[in-house]
């Protein structure tokens, strides 16, 4: 596997020993991809591998993965990588991670179970060195004692992170709120940051995803009553779609099923593998017959059936989205059903989700989401949790991280409000290290940390002027045409052959397309030499002041 800035010497930069590094490589300035890299006297710890969703004008792409350069430069050098918790934004570029780094892998029980079923899938499972932790236990990692403290957020076994480092204590939160009924019935552990803060905290990172909603951010167990709300009011089949990865979602679903009398029917892949190893873990309880199989599910009568499936963000080749579009081979959408988005729409999905929304309507379900009931809320802290953090923790230095970058900036608003110095919050985007050292804070080096784009099985190979093109075929269309020229004049041989793909012709387009093969013509005519990018650039020239599009123009020559 290769990166984009992989042969680029991005190696030993200066900092004496004594020196702690932070580099984030994806997370900061966006929601998603998150990874962030820690490195004190040449020994790094890298902590989460995430991935992020495409953007609806990204064609082709199926996920974004950070930029690894840094850490397939100094692979030697990494001596562990720890994971949070089991959210695709935390975990979704692991595979991609091992390949290039052979250090233990270190995540609660839950986290590494979807580790495994993750890397499983991508075949890199017998490479990767998985090592189980439990919050409240810690690991020396080179010069890094990690601790693991509880987390509340939308899945169960999250940690926090209390890593101490010959310089000072750092507490990196990830993903976190202050949920006092949790759906685990585990609150985050106060005892353990109120701790932290009496030994003293160098740098609090923490998550600011919500940093722009004031208040609280609702518990998990105001779902439970939006779903008995929808079980009751529901004649016929229920489908609920989720994130694979929401073991907590799953439980919730199944204890309201209990309560109404339906089986439940797991579908896709990634829903029924995360089920079943939560289940062998025991973090997801289901009874014996509670559980059957979809076609034994499509066989019941509606009214005693729900089915738990992905693709509440839209997903086209997910099991919703393909209902909404009614290409599910299995099953589709009738009239009745009641369809459920347990989800809150990714930033840049909105779009995508919506148009699913109106599909499902169209088919005939009730569709149900969060903008209706509360069937889906935030596992991130708003704005009085943040604050709670801070005070809990009292740290000298505060970074933002995990957000876009009003987010962040928002995040920092907080921490002055509380207290803290302007000169000690650094608001910084991917790319961008952080010294920390007897003398203080600064900024050092910013190294390249771009978007690297996994189409089908590439990994990096595409890069932006492709997605242009892409989007130019989308938008405007392709012309291909096919020119045939006497091998001893050089003139044209007969009128050139024009296929149009993808482009909105109008009714006269016989007219267009006879004058775009006289445009040919003309050209061939006069030009003898580059005949071929010269016919291009006529033919877009001509297209645009014709149709104003610009299609993408390809010309084939052959001589007789």
């Amino acid at each position: 596997m290769f990166f984009r800035n992989a042969n680029i010497d991005i190696g030993v930069f200066d900092m004496s020993s004594g020196t702690l590094t932070i580099l984030p490589l994806g997370g900061l300035g966006e929601v998603g991809r998150n990874m962030m890299v820690y490195e004190y006297d040449g020994e790094i710890l890298v902590v989460d591998s995430g991935l992020m969703f495409p953007d609806n004008d990204m064609y082709g792409i199926d996920y974004i993965i950070p930029d690894m350069s840094y850490i397939q430069e100094h692979a030697s050098q990494v001596r562990g990588i720890v994971i949070t918790h089991g959210h695709e934004d935390h975990i979704g570029s692991i595979q991609h991670l091992v390949d290039l780094v052979s250090a233990p892998i270190y995540a609660t029980p839950l986290t590494r179970g979807l580790l495994e079923v993750k890397l499983s899938r991508n075949g890199m499972l017998a490479k990767a060195r998985l090592q189980t932790v439990n919050a409240g236990e810690s690991v020396q990692i080179g010069p890094f004692k990690v601790e693991f403290f509880h987390v509340c957020h939308s899945i169960p076994d999250g940690v926090g992170l209390g890593i101490d480092t010959p310089l000072g204590l750092l507490v990196h939160t990830s993903d976190f709120k202050f949920d006092h009924t949790p759906v685990d019935n585990q609150p985050s552990d106060y005892a353990r940051l109120a701790e932290y803060s009496r030994r003293g905290v160098l740098a609090l990172l923490a998550d600011s995803t919500n940093s722009e909603r004031p208040g609280w951010t609702p518990s998990e167990t105001v779902i439970s009553g939006a779903f008995d709300e929808v079980f009751n009011k529901a004649k016929g089949r229920i489908i609920i779609a989720s994130f694979a990865s929401l073991i907590s979602r799953m439980q919730q679903v199944v204890n309201t099923a209990i309560k109404y009398k339906r089986k439940l029917a797991f579908v896709g892949p990634s829903m029924i593998d995360n089920a079943r190893m939560a289940r062998r873990l025991g973090y997801l309880d289901i009874p014996e017959n509670l559980q059957v199989g979809i076609e034994q599910a499509l066989g019941m009568p509606a009214s005693e059936v729900v089915i738990m499936c992905t693709g509440s963000q839209g997903e086209p080749t997910s099991i919703l989205g393909r209902l909404s579009a009614g290409t599910n081979r299995l099953f589709d959408i009738i009239p009745g059903d009641t369809v459920v988005l347990s989800s809150h729409a990714i930033p840049g999905n909105e779009e995508v989700v919506y148009r699913t929304i109106n599909n499902l309507f169209r088919r005939g379900a009730d569709v149900i989401y969060e903008s209706l009931a509360p069937v889906h809320v935030s596992g991130h802290a708003s704005q009085e949790e943040i604050k709670l953090m801070i005070h809990l923790v009292r740290p000298k230095y505060f970074i933002p991280i995990h957000g876009e970058l009003r987010q962040l900036h928002q995040s920092a608003r907080l921490a002055r409000q509380l207290g803290i110095a302007q000169n000690n919050i650094a608001v910084i985007e991917n790319g961008q290290m952080i010294h920390l050292s007897e003398q203080g804070l600064e900024l050092g080096d910013v190294i390249p940390a771009p978007y690297v784009f996994v189409d089908g099985s590439g990994v990096g190979d595409i890069d932006e002027s492709i997605l242009r093109e892409r989007e130019t075929l989308a938008r405007d269309g392709l012309v291909m045409v096919n020119l045939t020229l006497d091998r001893f004049s050089g003139l044209p041989y007969d009128n050139p052959d024009i296929i149009t793909r993808g482009m909105l012709l109008p009714r006269e387009s016989d007219t267009v397309l006879a004058g775009a093969r006289q445009k040919v013509m003309e050209v061939a005519g006069k030009v003898h030499t580059n005949l071929k990018p010269q016919l291009e650039t006529a033919l877009s020239a001509y297209f645009n002041n014709e149709l104003h599009r610009r299609p993408m123009v390809f010309v084939s020559i052959s001589r007789v």
